[in-house]
């Protein structure tokens, strides 16, 4: 059987939710619309006398490199905003992955951000800050200590998953390492206010997210690794704007079930429909419907 939703037409993406949609051109026009929607919310916080504190992805790429062109030509200071990013793969230790690791987050927000900015106006380490497996509650203690989030920003991944947030069946949620902190294993499917509840945790990678991510290594699933660090739908759904992009042309089917499918723990982007400020920005590739014909 086939859902309803995903016959939506691109014209009627978000009706009927709080979601608002907008709908722009490929992948180049997102990356500068993602970095200019960054620029002005630091701008706005700088206006409001404070830095502003914001959780980021690193997919979809190429928007940071951008935005750190665009800081040091207007000669914007970072040295007061806190980038919070949503993840970071982990050893079978439940260590982060080494920056040199392929698919490193910590190395790739180095090469193709923290590194491009002037000196002058780039944040000081302790503001360029990475889900820590050892202390998962330390993302929580300075997004309080700043007064909270100002906007979160992200993608959606194959299965729905926001951060790493993964849909919990057949995903065992934390290793032994983790058991004392506030992390807790899920035993049997959770409600919605359960879901939207989990903090900052370790947890094992879906096999779709391992196999989708493999794409950028030339699908070498044996090179993405097994274990994950990220910050938890807690953060993310208490943050003051959820701000996220798809510009894959496979998201065409998983937007509509964000949008327009039930709001529940399988598809983790659909409690987006439980925010009151949330906009998702799509290709206009992503808008249509997706070609489900055997060819």
């Amino acid at each position: 059987m086939i859902p309803d939703y995903l016959a939506v037409p691109a014209a009627e993406l978000g009706k009927g939710t709080p979601v608002q949609v907008r709908i722009l051109g490929d992948m180049a026009s997102l990356a500068e619309d993602f970095a200019r929607t960054l620029l002005a919310e630091i701008r706005a916080a700088h206006a409001a006398g404070r830095g502003g504190t914001f959780i980021v992805p690193v997919g979809p790429v190429d928007q940071f490199s951008i935005l750190a062109r665009m800081v040091n030509e207007e000669r914007l200071s970072l040295r007061d905003v806190v980038f919070i990013n949503m993840d970071e793969y982990l050893t079978d230790e439940d260590e982060w992955v080494p920056t040199d690791h392929p698919l490193s987050f910590r190395g790739y927000m180095e090469r193709a951000f923290y590194g491009l900015l002037d000196p002058k106006l780039r944040p000081p380490p302790e503001h360029r800050v990475f889900p820590d497996p050892r202390d998962c509650e330390a993302v929580q203690r300075l997004i309080e200590a700043r007064g909270g989030v100002d906007v979160t920003f992200g993608g959606i991944g194959i299965n729905g998953h926001i951060a790493f947030n993964e849909p919990p069946e057949g995903n065992a949620e934390c290793g032994t390492r983790n058991a004392e902190s506030s992390q807790r294993l899920l035993t049997s499917f959770p409600t919605v206010e359960e879901f939207a509840a989990l903090p900052t945790r370790v947890l094992l990678l879906a096999r779709e997210t391992r196999t989708i991510n493999s794409v950028t290594v030339g699908g070498g699933i044996e090179v993405v690794p097994r274990r994950c660090v990220t910050v938890g739908m807690r953060e993310m759904l208490a943050s003051r704007k959820l701000r996220f992009y798809c510009n894959r042309p496979w998201q065409s089917a998983v937007v509509r079930r964000v949008l327009h499918g039930p709001v529940t723990p399988a598809c983790p982007a659909s409690l987006l429909r439980l925010h009151s400020d949330a906009v998702l920005t799509v290709a206009d590739y992503v808008a249509e419907p997706p070609d489900i014909r055997l060819r």
